[in-house]
């Protein structure tokens, strides 16, 4: 029986990476969660569909921070950072991340661009849940801001990459909509077919066992 290929779910220490491959299989689409610094080699054996970099509590520009190899953003995948994520993602890809004057934490109103396709179909402004102490000040070539909170970056993108990235998170439930840029992220910006149900999973799991 053909393996699922998944959506990866690459952890950077974040509390909220369970939570965030749970998001992704309410939409009937397998996800699994690696640790950040799994070989790059590893990786690939996965097949990932796309990639989902979680938060974490970590500074990029601290020595020893989670970080991962530079060939994941060389994969031609789809990509999603969500907090730390998009801060390791600009940082990787030649944008600039810096300690915040102030540190965002709770709720925040997220305005953003109708032309955003992360956001696309939602309406401005969002209430949205940050946890945060560094923010992004110049982004990576090639990227456009599509979202702000009042004093953060919150949203950038990449259409021709397939790389997108968030500064909130969209996977806890204080986040208005959250659930449904999650979901808008995976079946239409990635564009992955629903590919896992609890009776097929059970069906492969029992073959792979017998």
């Amino acid at each position: 029986m053909k393996t699922v290929r998944p959506v990866v779910v690459m952890d950077f220490g974040a509390q909220y990476a369970q939570l965030i491959a749970r998001r992704v299989r309410e939409q009937h689409i397998y996800s699994v969660i690696v640790p950040c610094n799994l070989p790059f080699e590893e990786l690939k054996k996965i097949e990932p569909l796309a990639l989902i970099l979680s938060g974490g509590p970590a500074s990029v520009y601290d020595a020893g921070s989670p970080t991962c190899d530079d060939r994941v953003f060389q994969m031609g995948l789809p990509v999603l950072g969500i907090c730390y994520g998009l801060h390791i993602m600009s940082s990787k890809l030649g944008g600039k991340v810096e300690r915040a004057e102030r540190r965002e934490y709770g709720f925040a109103r997220l305005d953003f661009s109708p032309h955003s396709q992360l956001l696309c179909g939602l309406t401005s402004p969002l209430r949205v849940w940050n946890s945060h102490g560094d923010h992004v000040t110049a982004v990576p070539p090639g990227f456009e801001v599509t979202g702000r909170t009042e004093n953060a970056i919150a949203v950038i993108e990449n259409p021709e990459t397939r790389m997108y990235a968030v500064e909130f998170h969209p996977e806890v439930r204080h986040t208005d909509r959250g659930d449904e840029i999650l979901k808008r992220c995976v079946l239409e910006v990635a564009k992955i077919q629903p590919n896992w149900f609890p009776k097929s999973f059970i069906e492969e799991t029992v073959e792979r066992v017998r």
